[in-house]
């Protein structure tokens, strides 16, 4: 009795194995998730980690382009600007002492008109003329010359009017008179004639 007991164990045991078995397997079915997905995401994450690099980059150079690119083109106006005024010293560097000479060709214009009553008088004015005629060749040869007016439409740039008067020989806005001589140094007024202009 003992053995067919004993089998029937057996047999039970078997059964409740495979019934175990059977669950098991149940139990443990699940979705197949591919391995590599979690590896693509993070190959995904730093493409794109790079390519903000990259672009963060591409900004910063071109950053350091334009700045290099402005300090270049003010290096060049800075040396047409110095060269300009090198230019500019070089073409007016007598401008300083022909301003200084103007009050005595002045005081030289006003001598030689003064009329001469005798021989000694008219030699020494005559004197005075040369003289003042070599300083005004003189300063030809540096570029001065006088700014003619009489007879010329009123320029606001080379004219300072301190009158105005109605002549019926001169048209409107002519220069009529002039009470001091202007001049020029080559294409620069270096002083204004002082005119009367006619209405």
């Amino acid at each position: 009795m003992s053995k067919l007991t004993n089998e029937k164990n057996n047999t039970i045991n078997e059964e409740v194995e495979i019934e175990g078995t059977d669950q098991v397997e149940l139990t443990e079915e699940k979705p197949v998730e591919p391995v590599f997905d979690e590896g693509e995401s993070t190959e995904q994450q730093d493409s794109n980690q790079q390519l903000q690099e990259m672009q963060l980059l591409k900004d910063k150079l071109e950053e350091a382009d334009n700045r290099y690119l402005r300090l270049q083109a003010d290096f060049d106006n800075f040396r047409r600007r110095a060269r300009l005024d090198q230019e500019a010293s070089e073409k007016y560097k007598a401008q300083k002492l022909i301003t200084d000479l103007l009050p005595s060709l002045d005081n030289f214009e006003r001598a030689i008109n003064v009329e001469a009553d005798n021989e000694q008088t008219k030699s020494l004015l005559h004197g005075m003329d040369m003289v003042y005629r070599s300083i005004l060749d003189t300063l030809k040869r540096e570029g001065v010359e006088q700014i003619e007016s009489v007879g010329k439409e009123f320029d606001p740039h080379q004219h300072h009017a301190v009158m105005q008067g109605e002549d019926e020989n001169y048209g409107s806005n002519i220069v009529t008179d002039e009470f001091q001589k202007g001049y020029l140094l080559i294409d620069r007024v270096i002083r204004p004639a002082m005119v009367k202009v006619n209405q």
